[in-house]
């Protein structure tokens, strides 16, 4: 073989490629292909560490090995990866005579769509990929266009059941097949085909994931607590009166969101005084009852604004190959700020001070991140950083990146940005990741415990939903106040409690510029659900110490909050695929109920010993099945924890 053995790794030049292999990490190696015959030295978010390899040459291979883990580059290409002399995966020929194993076409100006193909093995499950609409724990058999929208934020990562994570490092658009004849990776738009290989138990490879794209902030303390919001609080006086109630009912309120059309037009990033008239007199009032106030910013701008003609003049909103820059209509065509512009980020950022935050707002709410455009077409977007197709997914991680270097700038280092999509290195961000706008139904509350733990392995800690799903909620109904409570209780074991939602409009509009549903406040379900509601909010109360120490460690270790079981019990198969019941943390196993009607709940300890809180009772590998009531929920401490004092067992 004509290789190239360096201290650093593997350079082999081929006739349609130049392949590079290099160490990477803790049991963790690098593939890249470059289809130019040129090295590219750009890593994106990823942050390779520097540790020691060997290498080994034999007549027609070559390997590269890293504690564990190692390559085996073939003369006719092939890579294969082992672990302690295991096959982890392999690459899969598209031709005959073994030919053509990663296919690139070029599509001028030294970009390429490409794909990478791999053995597919009928055994195999993979978790991972963020979250996104559909109903599936385990993605085997499944295939996805990796495009941000609206509910479905893509992280291109996945963990195996064989033993490794995969992480593909193209920011592009793209697709992945997780199919029974083949796995595969495809991107859009790339110079290079690059992809990240790592080796060890799920633990192994969270710690190694959260050294290569960051760790996680420490979490704040006051954000454990109830998160207040509704579409939308219309007035100063509206919020102000929700929160009153909530101190007079006794019931702490961490923070209360001003959702949309505060405003007064998208883009001017300010409130509007006609109905918020004194905004430093609300947020005092809000500090004085321990409430923090969270403000939603939007990326559109309306051609009314009083920044757009700045923002066009200055290069600073996102641009369209063919067309006008109006990439989303919403109450009229609207301009997006380009988030991937440094000083399209300074811009809104300082308005973003001097409007909110120097008028006592606490954080803000970033929504439409990814960003939304219609049609979806990131191919006709021009970004700063380049064409929308090749760095489509970077957007989110610039998004956040905008509050996290504001944030600094002020001197604040407790902070938590609340946004609906991310990226590869968004939890060193503070970013807060929401599951977006959901349905309000069984279904979707059964799906967002999937995508939870799917987001969770990704690498950020920190994820939440819309407790009670965003539309199709009607507050009056019977199933929708049961589907509530159910919910409420998920979300107490979730990083983040957070209510909101466009509940079925029953009232009468105020007639203000954008409609607003029903209220979405815990007395807003009929007396039983409030009492109950009251009781796990309590509970939640009672469990912020224990949270806070929990999102901490997961800082240092890199491990997830909300653990899929495999994390605890990796040879045990029961693990995974039991997809609707998880670990929050190491001292508490959760098991929500997510059916309609449900009155008793099947569960599966895979290790330990554990107290049931509805009994008392201890528990230890097996299965079970106890009854619940609406009010009820199957949660398992373990034995001698010291969080069992929080259920008062």
């Amino acid at each position: 073989m004509k290789v190239e053995c360096r201290p650093n790794g593997i350079l082999y030049p081929m006739k349609k490629e130049l392949l590079q292999i290099t160490p990477c990490g803790k049991n963790a190696i690098r593939f890249r292909s470059f289809p130019a015959h040129e090295v590219i030295d750009e890593n994106y978010n990823l942050l390779p560490q520097e540790v020691s390899a060997s290498v080994s040459e034999s007549e027609n291979a070559v390997t590269l090995t890293v504690g564990t883990l190692t390559a085996e580059l073939c003369e006719n290409g092939k890579v294969t990866f082992f672990c302690d002399g295991r096959v982890l995966l392999s690459e899969q020929p598209e031709f005959t005579f073994e030919s053509g194993w990663r296919d690139h076409k070029s599509l001028g100006g030294g970009f390429f769509s490409s794909r990478v193909t791999f053995e597919s093995y009928a055994d195999e499950h993979f978790f991972g990929l963020g979250h996104h609409l559909g109903n599936r724990f385990d993605q085997k058999g499944c295939a996805y266009d990796l495009v941000n929208t609206n509910a479905n934020n893509f992280i291109p990562f996945v963990l195996s059941s064989r033993g490794y994570g995969f992480l593909w490092n193209c920011p592009s658009t793209g697709r992945v097949e997780f199919a029974a004849n083949r796995t595969r990776w495809q991107s859009d738009a790339c110079r290079f085909v690059d992809y990240v290989v790592i080796a060890g138990s799920p633990a192994e490879i969270s710690a190694t994931l959260a050294d290569l794209t960051g760790h996680a902030r420490p979490f704040p303390e006051w954000a454990g607590g109830l998160w207040q919001s509704r579409l939308r609080y219309e007035t100063q006086e509206q919020l102000l009166a929700v929160a009153r109630r909530y101190r007079d009912e006794g019931i702490p309120l961490a923070v209360i969101v001003a959702d949309y059309f505060h405003w007064t037009e998208q883009g001017d990033y300010k409130f509007d005084p006609r109905y918020w008239p004194d905004v430093r007199a609300m947020t005092d009032e809000l500090h004085a009852m321990g409430t923090r106030l969270a403000v939603s910013v939007w990326p559109t701008v309306n051609e009314n604004s009083e920044n757009y003609e700045q923002m066009r003049r200055e290069g600073l909103l996102i641009r369209t190959h063919d067309g006008s820059n109006r990439v989303f209509n919403f109450y009229g065509p609207q301009c997006e700020i380009d988030a991937t512009n440094p000083a399209a980020r300074a811009f809104v950022w300082q308005k973003l001070k001097e409007n909110y935050l120097d008028n006592g707002v606490d954080l803000l709410w970033l929504d439409e991140g990814e960003p939304e455009i219609n049609p979806v077409d990131f191919g006709n977007l021009e970004f700063s950083r380049g064409n929308g197709t090749a760095v489509a997914m970077l957007s989110p991680y610039d998004y956040v990146t905008m509050v996290a270097d504001g944030m600094r700038s002020l001197g604040r280092e407790e902070y938590i940005t609340l946004t609906r999509a991310g990226y590869f290195g968004c939890q060193t961000k503070g970013a807060l990741v929401w599951s977006g706008d959901i349905r309000s139904d069984f279904a979707t509350l059964e799906a967002q415990v999937h995508g939870a733990l799917n987001a969770s392995v990704c690498g950020n800690p920190w994820w939440n939903s819309d407790v009670g799903g965003f539309y199709g909620g009607d507050t009056t109904s019977d199933e929708f106040r049961e589907l509530i409570v159910r919910w409420f209780q998920f979300g107490v074991f979730c990083p983040v409690l957070r209510l909101h939602g466009n509940r079925c409009r029953h009232g009468e509009s105020s007639g203000l510029k954008e409609a607003s549903g029903d209220p979405n406040e815990l007395w807003s379900f009929g007396e039983r659900n409030f009492a109950i509601l009251k009781e796990w909010a309590a509970l939640r109360e009672r469990l912020r110490p224990y949270l806070k120490a929990q999102l901490d460690a997961c800082a240092v270790t890199g491990l997830p909050l909300m653990r899929p079981l495999f994390y605890a019990a990796p040879d045990d198969p029961n693990c995974y695929t039991e997809g609707e019941e998880y670990y929050f943390g190491d001292d508490i196993l959760f098991a929500p109920v997510v059916e309609q009607g449900q009155t008793e709940r099947t569960f599966y300890v895979p290790e330990g010993e554990w107290v049931l809180t509805l009994n008392g009772k201890q528990y230890g590998k097996g299965r079970y099945t106890v009854p619940v009531a609406l009010s009820e929920a199957v949660v398992l401490v373990r034995r001698g924890a010291a969080v069992l004092d929080a259920f008062g067992c």
